[in-house]
């Protein structure tokens, strides 16, 4: 068990083996896609700028240090931009932006960073229902367009439902649960949260959902 837990892998790259680091982490980075609660933007730099770092990976040292960006460069940062509909706020600075909108230019910047997996950390517990939508939504749509592999952390176990089909739930540290959102009952769920369980099923739970996997971090309560 140990040995297993000491292996990483994403998109065949090693992460860690052994308890160390691979030495080629850098190019598995490289190839995931942070969605954080707190955005992590640069609020007194541009909106394209917090953007155009997730091209930094590929970009040389002189430049990123400078931030000097090429045309090409910043054309991609702007359609990501317009991608996730924010693109009139391109230059101006992160802080001015709302919550919804200071969360879409972190999934933009995972546009331009060409991940391959997207590890979105309880990205729509900062926002208000109407920005938290938009943002489930936006990942929802990159999962089908783009193909990329969502891995979502959520406490709203309706949302987690509504918009993944696979969930995995976790209880004292041991998975309790790994399959479809639509199989989850009042049942499962009530073994997991109490005689309160039944109220967070919403009606329409087997509706049709969009993306590949979910980790609703809410169904690991002890």
């Amino acid at each position: 068990m140990r040995a297993a837990l000491a292996r990483c892998w994403s998109n065949g790259r090693a992460i860690q083996q052994g308890g160390q680091l691979a030495r080629d982490v850098r190019a598995a980075r490289a190839e995931i896609g942070f969605v954080f609660q707190q955005f992590n933007l640069v609020g007194r730099l541009p909106v394209i700028t917090n953007v155009l770092t997730g091209m930094l990976p590929r970009v040389p040292l002189w430049r990123s240090l400078i931030r000097f960006f090429r045309v090409q460069e910043i054309d991609a940062g702007l359609d990501a931009l317009a991608q996730v509909g924010i693109d009139d706020y391109a230059f101006r600075r992160a802080s001015t932006l709302s919550g919804g909108q200071q969360q879409r230019a972190a999934i933009a910047r995972t546009l331009v960073q060409n991940a391959r997996v997207i590890l979105a950390d309880e990205p729509i517990a900062s926002l208000d229902p109407e920005s938290a939508r938009r943002v489930m939504e936006l990942l929802a749509q990159i999962n089908r367009a783009r193909r990329v592999a969502v891995v979502v952390s959520l406490h709203q176990v309706d949302v987690a439902m509504r918009y993944c089909p696979r969930v995995v739930a976790l209880r004292h540290g041991k998975v309790v649960y790994d399959g479809p959102s639509a199989a989850l009952t009042p049942a499962m769920l009530r073994e997991l949260y109490g005689t309160e369980a039944a109220e967070l099923l919403p009606d329409g739970a087997q509706q049709e959902v969009a993306m590949p996997a979910a980790l609703p971090s809410g169904l690991a309560a002890a």
